[in-house]
């Protein structure tokens, strides 16, 4: 083997490693991304422990605000982004006045 040789591979592994380490780090900086635009992370609702479960609160109460509830901060987080993208649904009575 041929210097030249011993040094185009030495290189050419070094080039390969770094393809692999920037495709880990393109997926990385995606997946903060994504994190850093769910509502929990936008609005920063408050948490407090409701009862048996915490709760995550995006106003002033639950009445008017925007509201997730689970066994652990993250999974109130997550029950949180969820209220925030659901539309509001309207309620049987309010339903029922209008188709009568």
């Amino acid at each position: 083997m041929s210097d030249y040789q011993a040094i185009y591979d030495a290189v050419n592994l070094n080039f390969s490693g770094a393809s692999y380490l920037w495709q880990h780090a393109q997926q990385e900086i995606y997946a903060v991304s994504n994190e850093l635009r769910r509502p929990s992370a936008v609005y920063r609702p408050t948490l407090s422990v409701d009862g048996n479960q915490w709760c995550a609160l995006y106003g002033n109460d639950l009445q008017h605000g925007v509201a997730g509830f689970g066994d652990s901060p993250a999974k109130a987080m997550d029950a949180f982004d969820a209220a925030w993208r659901a539309s509001i649904q309207p309620r049987k009575r309010e339903v029922d006045e209008l188709h009568a």
